[in-house]
């Protein structure tokens, strides 16, 4: 059996922008295996990624409560945990503002009570634009593997001090690839999805993504690496393959 480093290696070397001619004919979402997580609110029962003319909409159900679970409030930055819903997919990061070829391109809906990152929008609708992490919202982030995460494990990738790469107009100020865009996700029961507006979706058509439920944290130092997942809960495929297509 593959273990999770294994699983994260796999996809961190197969990361490539599919293009429509690659695209196979049955595109289709990835149905998952329950009971792989104690926790109800992250054990994935099936992920969707569907086109419309100018929207991707992200879908993922789960067995039940989802966005109950949150993180517990450490009270500071350093050493906090993010808890996320997330679609890692073969999109090109510079599809969304990003340098080309930057690592794995994902989706992510997050909830993390001791820190805002998205200085733009007031998701809990109190004036105050930094003080709603709690609330699940959406970010485009991108991964790579770091071993000083943990062998093997990924990273929001971090940007190296004196370096300007290109990024979307709402990248939040942190010194990650990470986007704030302010697409807000919505969160019924036993599904959480977001609607991402893109002009000429359908053309994403056929490109390969997975469904995971994870934690990851922030470095003790706030320094590099800054954000690590170091907590997979669930895997849609059960072995990170990407064998879902967007439709």
């Amino acid at each position: 059996m593959k273990t999770i480093t294994q699983m994260l290696l796999s996809v961190s070397a197969s990361v490539c922008l599919a293009t429509a001619s690659s695209l196979p004919a049955n595109a289709h979402g990835i149905k998952a295996e329950t009971g792989n997580t104690n926790l109800a609110s992250f054990d994935i029962v099936q992920a969707n990624v569907e086109t419309s003319d100018n929207w991707l909409t992200f879908k993922m159900d789960v067995s039940q409560n989802a966005g109950q679970t949150i993180p517990t409030p450490t009270g500071k930055l350093e050493g906090s945990d993010v808890f996320s819903y997330v679609w890692p997919t073969k999109i090109d990061s510079s599809v969304v503002g990003f340098e080309a070829s930057q690592g794995i391109l994902a989706m992510a809906i997050t909830s993390h009570p001791d820190f805002d990152d998205t200085p733009l929008f007031d998701e809990n609708g109190d004036g105050n634009l930094g003080n709603d992490g709690t609330v699940w919202h959406s970010h485009w982030v991108v991964l790579v593997q770091d071993n000083a995460c943990g062998e093997g494990a990924l990273k929001v990738k971090d940007i190296p001090a004196g370096t300007q790469p290109k990024l979307p107009l709402t990248w939040p100020g942190l010194p990650i690839l990470i986007d704030s865009p302010g697409y807000s996700p919505v969160i019924d029961a036993e599904q959480v999805m977001v609607r991402v507006p893109f002009k000429n979706a359908r053309d994403l058509k056929g490109i390969a993504f997975d469904g995971v439920t994870s934690g990851l944290r922030v470095n003790e130092s706030a320094h590099a690496p800054l954000l690590c997942v170091v907590d997979v809960f669930d895997v849609a495929s059960g072995d990170l393959s990407l064998p879902g297509k967007i439709k």
